[in-house]
């Protein structure tokens, strides 16, 4: 095949494809596979070339991570701490829908945010007919947090499972400069949701009382096999801790996690796998065939050109440009093939911009990581959890309408998008500015507090002068 034609044939299976995923007429993970097979069949990409193109690494992470999750869902501790958190709040609804979002986007951060919700739900469901209060407003909270707190870590959203093996990038790395924005960001939503929702999340008093009377260790299926699970989790984040000093690729770690729970559970094999998302694998493969071609053929190459000339080439608007198109595309479209496409493009920005210091090159990775996951909170469909977590409430009889959910939560995208770019902006462009900051309020603060020392070293020194006079 001409090679103009293979630029032509491989870009146009690929928008079909694309197209045909966010329509959802078609199985994604079908039609990645029906399109990955003709690329192959065409020979744009060969066997071989087709079999490197996909990335083991994020493969064999979701893999594990699945199979670890999958079967420490069994013991009912996710549940336990869903009430547990309930009762801390002493059934004050506002509370609990802070307390919930607390849960999800810290079991998101350090599992994955479909499972969290599909955990979570049927909790809130619980405790919102004990209170008679409408549960939408907590689930789009809980909806909103586990994306925020899926982006905080390397394992707990896939698109930073892709840009941590394609870059190399450990957990640590994640943890240090995404998380502490994170945190941020979510006590910001948090604040937010609790003004709009506020006069909505009321209570009967008597109600309230009925929370307290659930019993968390009710939750609790099996405590033998929830402590081997807490054992292997334990280690498997301390793994994911250690991994780039160990110079072990992240999979390898989830898969020996994986490997050990099995082993120690005595689960059985063919069980424990059911929990594995296959049709999320599969469609995985099928995608990075696909973009392979794309590299392959020189569109990558060319996009990269044409956004550099854009963006001029310099740092910041290139930062802004991958963080705000990253946040505003997730939203509509799904945001694992649209990172799957801007991996080889930020690559060939590096190159083409002439950048050699990783750590410089990093911070279109941070935004295009902020960016994709953030922005999945913008519509109900623009992230799985969200979908997840709208088919749960259906069944319910509770409806979350698109401009329902989206009158909320995209503003809030917004905000999380704003607080993003001053932390690119600041922290990774302009540390000095950081400094300088960090120093002017510890001035202040240093002053306040000196404020009340010097008025009583003035009160004791006119006091002994008084008593000198006297």
């Amino acid at each position: 095949m001409p090679e103009h034609i293979q630029i032509y044939f491989a870009t146009s299976v690929f928008l079909i494809t694309y197209v045909i995923i966010v329509s959802e007429k078609i199985h994604r993970a079908v039609i990645a596979l029906v399109g990955a097979a003709l690329i192959t069949v065409t020979k744009i990409l060969g066997p071989e070339e087709a079999v490197h193109a996909i990335d083991f690494n994020t493969i064999g992470l979701l893999v594990g991570m699945m199979i670890i999750v999958g079967i420490t869902r069994q013991t009912g501790v996710f549940e336990y701490l869903a009430i547990k958190a309930a009762k801390s709040s002493k059934g004050h609804p506002l509370r609990i829908m802070a307390a919930l979002s607390l849960v999800t986007a810290v079991l998101s951060a350090l599992l994955d945010n479909v499972t969290t919700v599909l955990l979570i739900v049927p909790v809130t469901f619980a405790i919102a007919q004990k209170l008679r209060i409408s549960p939408i407003p907590i689930l789009i909270a809980e909806i909103i947090s586990s994306n925020i707190g899926g982006t905080a870590t390397l394992i707990g959203d896939p698109p930073n499972i892709m840009i941590g093996s394609a870059t190399h990038l450990g957990f640590m790395d994640f943890i240090v400069n995404l998380t502490p924005i994170i945190v941020v960001i979510y006590v910001v939503t948090l604040t937010l949701l609790r003004l709009i929702y506020g006069s909505q999340l009321v209570a009967d008093p008597e109600r309230q009382k009925t929370i307290m009377e659930l019993n968390e260790q009710d939750e609790l299926k099996d405590m033998k096999l929830l402590r081997k699970c807490l054992l292997v989790l334990v280690l498997t984040i301390l793994g994911f801790v250690l991994h780039q000093y160990a110079d072990l690729e992240s999979s390898v770690i989830a898969l020996t996690g994986a490997s050990l729970l099995l082993l120690i559970s005595k689960e059985d094999p063919e069980h424990a796998l059911h929990a594995v998302e296959w049709p999320v694998i599969f469609f995985f493969i099928g995608l990075f065939v696909l973009v392979g071609s794309l590299e392959k053929v020189g569109v990558i190459e060319a996009i990269a050109r044409a956004s550099l000339d854009v963006t001029g080439g310099v740092m910041i608007p290139t930062a802004m440009l991958i963080l705000w198109l990253s946040g505003i595309a997730s939203a509509f479209v799904d945001n694992i093939p649209f990172v799957a496409t801007m991996i080889p493009l930020i690559k060939d920005m590096g190159q083409l911009m002439g950048i050699t210091d990783p750590t410089v090159l990093n911070v279109l990775w941070w935004a295009l990581s902020l960016g994709a996951c953030l922005g999945g909170n913008g519509t109900i469909i623009g992230a799985s959890a969200n979908v997840v977590v709208i088919g749960m409430a259906e069944k319910r009889g509770a409806n979350i309408t698109f401009m329902n959910y989206f009158k909320v939560a995209f503003p809030l995208m917004l905000v999380s998008l704003v607080l993003s770019s001053a932390y690119l902006l600041l922290w990774h462009i302009y540390p000095e500015t950081i400094t300088i900051i960090v120093t002017l309020l510890f001035g202040i603060l240093v002053g306040f507090g000196a404020m009340p020392v010097n008025k009583l070293l003035e009160r004791r020194a006119a006091a002994k002068k008084d008593n000198i006079q006297g």
